[in-house]
């Protein structure tokens, strides 16, 4: 008999194939996926950021495992599962590099004015160059602070390392290792974002980091300074960062996460020229993506089959 995984989203041709041999997929519709077939599932495959709580877990009682496709898992309850016994896995360690690039990717867009100067190149206007136009701000020997240094904070500081930046940084305990390591310097977080020309948010979305950043923490930063957020939107309080980008407080943000996810089509920070928007794109490269679902898989088969899950959170 195959196992009965339930999934809440159409899965890529690749994790279909990775399953195919052992396991038979139902897609979720939520509340209102018959009560039979929820009876049935053994295993719950989760992509994006669906509520996982309690409430959902009880609808199935034969739950043995829960694999989520990526590493931040804030919107599975964790307690939840571990009183009801049902291990939890995700793929940490595998997007570091291709999120650490995304950053720097971000930054220098928003810094040296790429989506604006792409937009006046494809446009009516561009008839001559000019060199007056679009003066961004330079990277190379700047200051970065980092919000966050652990394993993808410790790669966004290798590659400031290769721009001859200063590098600071801010964690709940000072890494003397990374610092050792990549030159770094511990601050404390109003420090860091009043000596920082760019500020990286590197951090997981938990109660302790939700709207780390709001009006009082921007107001902080320095008037040429750049935020970039690559972490979760909810680290960030978005109404306060519109004040921000519109008053003037800080230069511009880029920002690869939003709260809500998409941000609603009229929401203002989607009117304002001075910040980048991307739609999540942090681990999203060919090799990343293959290797996060190959993970996944194998967490989500290990928990079927009662063996030790290669990541287990809970």
């Amino acid at each position: 008999m195959p196992y009965q995984v339930l999934t809440n989203t159409q899965l890529s041709p690749t994790i279909l194939e990775l399953l195919a041999p052992s396991s038979e997929v139902t897609i979720w519709q939520g509340r209102e996926t018959p009560a039979e077939v929820l009876q049935k599932i053994e295993g719950f495959l989760v992509y994006g950021h669906p509520k996982i709580d309690g409430s959902i877990m009880d609808l199935m009682p034969k739950l043995r495992v829960i694999s989520n496709f990526g590493v931040g898992v804030d919107h599975i309850h964790l307690e939840d599962a571990r009183t009801r016994g049902i291990a939890v896995g995700n793929t940490p360690g595998l997007v570091d590099g291709a999120t650490a690039d995304m950053t720097f990717a971000l930054l220098m867009a928003v810094a040296r004015n790429l989506v604006i100067g792409d937009h006046y190149a494809r446009g009516p206007e561009f008839t001559a160059y000019d060199p007056n136009l679009h003066h961004g701000y330079e990277v190379h020997g700047s200051t970065i602070g980092i919000v966050g240094m652990g394993n993808i904070g410790q790669q966004v500081a290798k590659r400031a390392r290769g721009f001859d930046m200063e590098i600071l940084y801010h964690n709940r305990k000072r890494n003397e290792a990374a610092e050792a390591a990549l030159g770094a310097s511990y601050r404390s977080l109003p420090d860091l974002l009043a000596q920082s020309d760019y500020v990286t948010l590197n951090v997981p979305l938990t109660p302790e980091t939700r709207h780390l950043i709001g009006r009082k923490e921007l107001q902080q930063m320095r008037p040429t300074a750049f935020l970039i957020n690559v972490a979760r939107g909810g680290v960030v309080d978005h109404d306060a960062l519109v004040e921000a980008l519109q008053a003037g407080w800080i230069a511009g943000a880029a920002v690869d996460v939003t709260e809500p996810e998409p941000l609603p089509r009229d929401h203002p920070l989607l009117k304002l020229k001075n910040v980048v928007i991307a739609p999540h794109l942090g681990s999203a490269t060919r090799q990343t993506r293959y290797n996060m679902a190959k993970r996944t898989v194998d967490n989500l088969l290990a928990g079927l089959s009662g063996q030790a899950l290669p990541n287990r959170i809970a």
